[in-house]
């Protein structure tokens, strides 16, 4: 089963070559610590909108950093999609190994018991790349990584913004099943969605 300093010692591990529908080329591999500048690129391109449905407590190059400095110091696993030939990063994905106790508590309302193995999760895509099943092509990629931390479920990590149309389709082309919604302290309704990896994936 691998580990955070695993990946984090040898980010091969993960990296995968994607050819994707229309002829382009990305690579999906682990986020590293010298990817700050491109990482500021990328947060910084994103439309307000987009920024309204992430979860990034900034969008420049202080926040780049943070999150490169995170790498394998807390719970968190990122991985980014980088534009072949240009290198530019157009996709930060985002797991949270652990369970945030808002998280267990809502769940076990829905009458879901979380555990151990289940994981949070989360992706941006750069604008240009939003609407293009990008995130359709690269999910098996991403179910392959939870299964290798030893997950057996994922579950969004913050939610869906209940008005979040598309990515409410795209998660249940995927295969999550909606349990339940909350209102977030910003007063803004969510979906909580859940997904069976011992399910197939898709629909």
């Amino acid at each position: 089963m691998l580990t955070l300093t695993a990946v984090a010692g040898d980010p091969l591990v993960l990296t995968r070559r994607l050819d994707l529908n229309g002829g382009s080329e990305v690579v999906f591999r682990p986020l590293t610590h010298t990817d700050a500048h491109h990482l500021a690129a990328f947060l910084e391109g994103l439309s307000a909108e987009s920024r309204r449905l992430s979860t990034f407590n900034g969008y420049d190059l202080a926040a780049a950093r943070e999150l490169c400095d995170a790498i394998a110091r807390y719970d968190k696993l990122r991985l980014v999609l980088d534009e072949v030939p240009s290198g530019r990063i157009v996709g930060l994905l985002e797991f949270s190994l652990d369970l945030h106790s808002a998280d267990i508590a809502r769940y076990r309302r829905a009458g879901i018991r979380l555990a151990a193995t289940d994981c949070r999760f989360g992706p941006t895509l750069a604008d240009d790349y939003q609407g293009k099943g990008v995130g359709t092509q690269v999910f098996p990629l991403i179910a392959d990584v939870a299964r290798r931390f030893g997950k057996k479920r994922i579950i969004l990590l913050g939610g869906v913004l209940a008005d979040n149309s598309r990515a409410i389709r795209y998660y249940e082309k995927q295969g999550f099943q909606t349990v339940g919604s909350f209102t977030g302290a910003d007063g803004v309704r969510a979906l909580d969605m859940i997904l069976d990896l011992h399910l197939p994936l898709g629909r």
